[in-house]
């Protein structure tokens, strides 16, 4: 974290950040992106800006407690939730224009009782520990403590264009220090505040940035050169790609989503890549998925989830309508485990996978739907709990089609 005040410029940046995302309901990813665009920031100062916005929301009702303002109150309060973040760290207060005052005394007397309540002191609101208490016992607490400490950045070798040494070496010529994961063949930590997405590495497509976690999902895929495999939620396509390198660009790689948006930027990321057999399709109807039936080596389902194995990395989640979505995402899940799986082929294999760490979403969805499917066995899976591993969270199970 900071050993030294926000600047005043870079203050203001938090502010207007953390009011879109609060006020507007924004996603963070999206207000970065539009408050970030077309500015020239150091490195270093947009690593300090991240983090300092970051850790307001991992804790917000936290540091709200401390200066006693309520999360709706930020549009009018916003400096004062800042200036209060700045006193919890040591920190002397930044310069800006308008500024509300923290009450020293009100502030060390709330401290003391954050800090003899362990859930606001996690940052966690009252449903989420509710729902974590309920699904995980008492492996929750260590799990919610991890939750809201700052997440590392990860980078993913394109094994289609190099590999990790060569990566990590072209990285330093290039001012970024990284260093390899030992129990994930593909991964990469960085650890200098560096622009990575400024470098010719990046731009020749030789990694992506994506979560360790994330990149033990596509491991499991388990994919092979000429295997027909299909992507069904395939988003964006950090896992597709992960999967292209497994196939060495030889066989089928279907990557398929419902908004033909997230497959344009696929398409895009695959030509970077050198991914040249990832083929896109947009699932239009039932009939897109029901002309594949019994035809795929592999096919991977990283369903649609609440996203709760990832709040460190997407913190504004907790703060969003996550308890009225979850019934809602929990069907949505058991309809795609039931359709999309008719795409795998006697033989083949189906991998369920959520990033999320409640068994209600995981391995529970995983047993009803095999309750229902004798034509499928389990062959294992895993849970990527935050606190054992420091990745992101997420749950995968591998199953084979032992019959039609």
């Amino acid at each position: 974290m900071l050993t030294y005040p926000l600047s005043g410029s870079s203050s203001e940046l938090v502010l207007n950040v953390l009011t879109m995302v609060l006020t507007r309901g924004k996603p963070l990813d999206r207000a970065y992106s539009e408050h970030f665009s077309g500015l020239s920031l150091n490195p270093s100062e947009q690593a300090r800006i991240t983090q300092v916005t970051g850790d307001i929301l991992r804790r917000l009702n936290l540091y709200c407690f401390l200066v006693d303002i309520t999360p709706d109150e930020f549009d009018r309060q916003g400096s004062k939730l800042l200036n209060g973040w700045h006193v919890f760290h040591g920190l002397d207060l930044p310069k800006m224009q308008y500024s509300l005052q923290i009450e020293q005394a009100s502030f060390d007397a709330n401290l003391e009782k954050a800090k003899a309540d362990p859930v606001l002191w996690d940052g966690c609101p009252e449903w989420l520990n509710e729902l974590g208490q309920a699904q995980l016992g008492d492996k929750w607490p260590a799990e919610r403590a991890a939750l809201a400490e700052q997440p590392k950045r990860y980078l993913r070798v394109n094994e289609l264009k190099c590999d990790r040494e060569k990566l990590i070496a072209r990285l330093e010529r290039e001012g970024v220090t990284a260093i390899a994961l030992p129990d994930v063949s593909s991964a990469a930590e960085v650890t200098s505040d560096s622009a990575l997405f400024r470098t010719d590495a990046f731009k020749d497509g030789w990694f992506e940035q994506q979560d360790a976690g994330s990149q033990l999902v596509a491991d499991a895929v388990g994919a092979k050169p000429g295997m027909r495999v299909v992507d069904a939620c395939a988003g964006a396509g950090g896992k597709t790609l992960h999967i292209a390198a497994q196939m060495q660009g030889k066989g089928r790689l279907l990557a398929m989503d419902v908004e033909q948006w997230k497959l344009d930027n696929l398409k895009t990321r695959a030509k970077r890549a050198g991914a040249h057999n990832v083929e896109t399709r947009i699932i239009a109807s039932s009939k897109t998925i029901k002309r594949l039936k019994l035809t795929a080596d592999r096919v991977l389902l990283d369903v649609p989830c609440s996203g709760l194995g990832v709040l460190k990395r997407n913190p504004d989640s907790k703060w969003r309508d996550t308890p009225e979505r979850l019934p809602v995402l929990i069907e949505l899940q058991k309809h795609i485990l039931q359709s999309y799986s008719r795409m795998v082929k006697v033989g083949g294999m189906l991998i369920y996978a959520t990033c999320s760490i409640m068994p209600e979403e995981n391995r529970q969805q995983v047993d009803a739907f095999l309750a229902e499917n004798p034509q499928f066995t389990l062959l294992e899976d895993e849970n990527i709990l935050v606190s054992e591993r420091g990745f992101d969270g997420f749950y995968l199970a591998k199953m084979e089609r032992i019959a039609e």
